[in-house]
């Protein structure tokens, strides 16, 4: 319960702070918004070209949109030596990274609620395959982009470039969830691939949080202590 505490508390601080400033999700919201409607306008909404590359374009507008965010919830950190009183608090690092990305999760899945029905206006799609599946491969893609976007944004922290190596490093190690998500959606959303095929990216992507997830938690205290 007290490891629980510690998370919440620090997922109530980065909640407070956004409520306040509301930078992160307007910043996501307008990157988000502007490559939907820029390819909107270059493909017709009504061809079956654009069902077919409507998953893409949704994660990767996600994607550009949660970078956008990363690096800013980390430098509020580095204001005032917050981050300097974190690592000497007694609470475990990674609740503080698990915190971070809890925040960072509810603010992307925040974008994706509004983005949503701009798809099915802009696109005009409508899912042919079961669309309830969308409701755990949004998730799950959406936590596969957050905690690693978290865990190198709090890598790149002492980088004098830290904004271009976010995605240098960032694009690569997603490269499996990013395809999981979009072959996925593209299957659901098209009906080309059986349920059986598409429950099968469902449990790589699945796995592949798992795994990304234990590793970050295992690494965050040495990245955060580092000098």
């Amino acid at each position: 319960m007290t490891y629980l505490r510690h998370v919440l508390d620090h997922l109530r601080k980065d909640l407070r702070l956004e409520w306040r400033s509301r930078d992160s999700v307007n910043g996501m919201l307008f990157f988000a918004l502007l490559v939907v409607i820029v390819f909107s306008l270059a493909f017709d909404p009504t061809a079956t070209e654009s069902r077919l590359i409507a998953g893409g374009i949704l994660w990767v507008a996600i994607l550009f949109a949660t970078i956008t965010a990363l690096n800013q919830s980390w430098a509020r950190e580095q204001r005032n030596q917050v981050l300097d009183a974190q690592r000497m608090a007694p609470s475990p690092a990674s609740a503080l990274f698990l915190g971070k990305v809890f925040s960072n999760m509810l603010f992307v899945l925040l974008v994706e609620l509004v983005l949503a029905p701009l798809f099915v206006v802009f696109y005009n799609l409508h899912a042919l395959g079961n669309g309830w599946l969308l409701a755990l491969v949004m998730p799950l893609g959406t936590w596969a982009l957050v905690c690693n976007g978290t865990f190198f944004a709090a890598l790149g922290l002492r980088t004098r470039n830290r904004e271009m190596m976010l995605p240098l490093v960032l694009f690569p190690i997603s490269l499996p969830a990013l395809l999981a998500m979009i072959q996925a959606t593209t299957g659901i959303l098209t009906a080309e691939l059986d349920p059986i095929q598409i429950g099968w990216w469902i449990r790589l992507l699945a796995g592949y949080d798992i795994i990304f997830t234990t590793v970050c938690l295992l690494l965050f205290d040495i990245v955060i202590s580092a000098e």
